[in-house]
């Protein structure tokens, strides 16, 4: 492929994160434009349950000149953009390319100026190459492991007849049984951090006060013999391949630390597409046991208590909480906080919901996965912790 003086190619897996959706980030239009343009008419997405416009406004920085599904977007200033840009390029070209290491190869080879993400496999020997480097940092992403403790009776096991994961013990017993060390640091090879919150703590000030439950299997055999399963159950684990990092080899890690307490999981390893409809809302959280990341839109733990440890009901509170933990005092406090402006107060509110659901073991926070970029020594780039990249503030030499 051939590379402009100011043209910049970007190499993803994830969908674009320029024109990604976030329920939680509103936009102005004025009224003429809107009428004129059909965006007064709200239309729901099926898989998403979320408002949008009918057409693009086209105030921002940069517009689409061509778009081929899966293959490649391409991007060109928009010469009527309100700002001043800070960016000197002419074009951006957006590839998907799959395969790790057709990715890797074309940016060491001088193809390619920015890949997301770098396998981290791969982050010394793009950081020895001459000319690229790899931009690391902290992720908003929160990784996590959901149980199916709303269903009477468990759709995956071979325990019939009731729900295993009702039971907190149960679910604290598998949270003890992680060793979460080990997945730093051989699975992830140092590039996460563990986490004992569903949301990182860069996104809340009183984190600090909260620690994980200890990895002791010892202590996880005890509790699942108390809760009535001395010789541990079966369960089907479902997993995502191709959507976090390393997010099969996470869940292989944690099948095998399981297999010690007795707890028999079968790993179902799917690509997103398919993992998503199936443990998510399209076939009604079709899941017993799962791992799923999250990073909060809004930047505030208000959203992960709405999203994730929130109540499923038809308004759509708990559209992502794919185990169905259900605490109505957590839904109280997340209530309270919606409306609470007094800052001290409010994180009162967040750190008494976030202990309620790390009490109860409702959900298993594992780590904030960290970000790899990789670029070309002559691009310079704002790394973000919310993933985006902006490609206003891109410069190439």
């Amino acid at each position: 492929m051939k590379v402009d003086d100011h043209t910049v190619d970007f190499i993803t897996t994830a969908p674009n994160p320029i024109l990604h959706y976030e329920w939680d980030t509103w936009y102005i239009f004025s009224k003429k434009w809107s009428e004129a343009n059909g965006a007064t008419k709200v239309q729901t997405s099926s898989s998403q349950l979320s408002p949008f416009t009918l057409k693009a406004n086209g105030t921002g920085p940069f517009i689409v000149e061509s778009h081929q599904p899966g293959v490649k977007t391409v991007f060109k200033p928009n010469p009527n953009w309100w700002g001043k840009p800070e960016h000197n390029l002419t074009e951006v070209i957006f590839q998907t390319i799959k395969s790790d290491a057709t990715r890797v190869a074309a940016l060491l080879s001088g193809e390619i100026d920015m890949m997301d993400p770098v396998p981290v496999q791969d982050i010394a020997r793009i950081k020895a190459n001459a000319g690229t480097d790899v931009l690391t940092g902290p992720e908003l992403r929160t990784i996590f492991l959901n149980m199916d403790s709303l269903r009477d009776e468990l759709l995956y096991s071979d325990v019939k007849g009731k729900n295993p994961f009702k039971d907190a013990r149960v679910r604290k017993a598998f949270y003890q049984a992680i060793d979460i060390d080990a997945i730093h640091s051989r699975v992830m090879r140092g590039n996460s951090a563990n986490s004992a919150l569903l949301i990182s703590p860069l996104l809340f000030s009183r984190a600090a006060e909260f620690k994980r439950h200890p990895y002791d299997p010892d202590a996880a055999k005890k509790l699942l013999a108390e809760a009535g399963y001395p010789n541990g159950f079966g369960v089907e684990m479902d997993c995502p391949n191709d959507r976090y990092v390393n997010d099969e080899a996470i869940c292989q890690a944690v099948v095998a630390m399981l297999a010690r307490i007795g707890i028999k999981a079968k790993l179902n390893a799917m690509p997103k597409a398919k993992y998503f409809e199936k443990a998510g809302a399209t076939q009604k959280y079709d899941s017993s046991f799962n791992l799923l990341g999250w990073t909060p839109g809004s930047f505030d733990s208000h959203n992960v208590l709405l999203n994730i440890t929130g109540c499923r009901d038809d308004k759509g509170a708990g559209s992502f909480n794919y185990g169905g933990y259900c605490n109505p005092k957590v839904d109280e406090l997340a209530r309270q906080i919606l409306v609470e402006n007094d800052a001290t107060k409010r994180d009162d509110l967040i750190a008494q919901a976030f202990r309620i659901v790390h009490e109860e073991a409702g959900i298993i926070p594992l780590h904030q996965q960290a970000l790899n970029w990789g670029v070309s020594k002559k691009v310079k780039i704002v790394q973000r912790a919310d993933n985006q990249i902006l490609f206003y503030w891109a410069q190439k030499e």
